[in-house]
């Protein structure tokens, strides 16, 4: 079944659910603010509870609209330090279950990544704050507000008929690589997914304020390096300058990695990337992207790249290299001459289509070891890396989504790849085999996981309008 005949399945009155939006936005901004105040941080052990609170929030939402819903426990989380704890429950919901009815299934999170007033901000993160027509918080445009938006498109269209069955998924653990999840996928892929017509992910954003269907993410390879030289840490007024110092050692490796362009020197990591076709080029030309604006947002002086169609390649469909830190070294405010005993470095690599998580951990092991070789050094030296996720890319040419957005907007959308990972939903392709569709909101400025994150007001509407066509 074609999304166009999905939503032409029932005629639904959408002047008067628009209506109904309108009237009732603000209700859907103070849910959004009940649920930015719980620190759902997943990568913190010690706010575990608050995503399990989180969780049970979203599944009284659920039952509100009539929905029944299973809370799913999965197994135990060992940490680093070998405890374990509990992972949140994840929600299997049903809304409406008609047999001559097409099944969409929404896949949305409610964790988020950690934020203090201290880091930037300029309010409190956890505080929804309505500024200038955005709604500054933690976790408003991912992905809390988002699937707000899908429930509250539900709720609007309840008023008067739904015309699909609903599904929904929602995990606690997506920021820290959806742990637990791609089990529970298999498990019940006979049975939950069985009569699922198409998997939506809502949890993806626009480039600009014109439409953007997503239909690809890159996917990534996350790595720690780490030095040791002594077994505690040292005065350098007494050892620097007769020992192979471990921070000397670690910063030679991260600057090996990549040069002043941007490109990545570990062997063989370009092989497996697809070619640039002259279709696929056209797509990036015809794209709403304002350099300058973000430039201006986020504070920058330049881009590599000069050209719009240039960055948006580089930043979706081209692998890329970061840094992130330094575990073990003095960051404190003032001076402390210490000699750190052990650092450990940590970065990432964005993959594209083709290239496979197992090869690339390879490559970047093996070319460390080389290079930490050639330094004679008598350090220790121990590359890890984590799971990692593939990357994920739909066929072009079967995306319906264009259609939808029409109806709403009277305007084609630009069909963007994503340039970061949504781990799941190459899992759902692989094991469900459903037609799988990133359809979010976020806009180009809403910086989630960074200060200040937001999403707009009327974005949020319009999402809300989206959703309505959509089912």
């Amino acid at each position: 079944m074609s999304f166009v005949s999905l939503t032409t399945a029932v005629s639904v009155p959408s002047d008067q659910i628009f209506q109904y939006i309108e009237e009732h936005q603000n209700e859907y901004v103070q849910r959004l603010k009940d649920w930015v105040a719980i620190e759902s941080v997943s990568t913190d052990p010690e706010k575990r509870h608050l995503v399990i609170n989180m969780m049970l929030l979203a599944e009284e939402r659920i039952r509100k609209l009539g929905g029944t819903v299973e809370m799913v426990d999965l197994d135990m989380q060992e940490l680093p330090n070998g405890n374990k704890i509990s992972l949140p429950p994840v929600i299997l919901a049903n809304i409406v279950k008609d047999p001559k009815k097409p099944t969409v299934c929404f896949y949305g999170h409610m964790d988020v990544q950690p934020a203090k007033i201290e880091d930037g901000w300029s309010t409190e993160p956890y505080i929804l704050t309505e500024k200038n027509g955005n709604l500054y918080g933690r976790g408003a445009s991912d992905d809390k507000g988002q699937v707000l938006a899908v429930l509250n498109a539900i709720e609007a269209l309840q008023k008067h008929e739904l015309p699909v069955n609903v599904k929904i998924l929602l995990e606690g653990m997506e920021e820290v690589g959806s742990i637990g999840l791609n089990t529970l996928v298999k498990q019940r892929n006979s049975t939950f997914f069985s009569d699922v017509d198409y998997i939506v992910v809502t949890d993806s954003a626009w480039l600009s304020n014109k439409p953007g269907i997503t239909y690809g993410t890159r996917g990534i390879c996350y790595f720690f390096v780490e030095i040791e030289c002594a077994k505690r840490d040292l005065h350098s007024g007494s050892f620097g300058g007769i020992l192979h110092e471990a921070m000397n050692d670690l910063i030679f490796l991260l600057n090996t990695l990549v040069d002043s362009s941007g490109h990545i020197l570990i062997p063989g990591i370009y092989e497996a990337v697809v070619p640039l076709t002259e279709k696929e080029k056209k797509l990036y030309e015809g794209i709403e992207y304002d350099l300058d604006q973000i430039m201006a947002k986020y504070g920058l002086e330049e881009f590599r790249n000069k050209t719009k169609e240039e960055l948006l390649m580089q930043r979706s469909r081209y692998p890329s290299l970061s840094i992130h830190g330094i575990e073990g070294a003095f960051s404190a405010p003032g001076a402390k001459t210490v000699i750190p005993a052990k650092v450990t470095g940590k970065f990432s690599v964005m993959l594209v289509p083709n290239m496979e998580p197992s090869v690339v951990k390879k490559q970047v092991t093996d070319y460390l070891n080389k290079k930490f070789t050639e330094l004679n050094s008598p350090n220790s030296i121990k590359v890890t890396s984590d799971t990692g996720s593939k990357p994920w890319l739909s066929d072009i040419n079967e995306t319906h989504l264009c259609y939808l957005h029409s109806l709403v907007f009277g305007k084609d959308a630009d069909m963007i790849r994503a340039g970061g990972t949504i781990p799941i939903a190459t899992h759902f392709q692989e094991v469900t085999r459903k037609s799988i569709m990133l359809l979010g909101i976020g806009g180009p400025d809403d910086a989630s996981h960074g200060q200040d994150e937001k999403i707009s007001r009327y974005f949020l509407l319009v999402f809300l309008k989206i959703i309505n066509v959509l089912i």
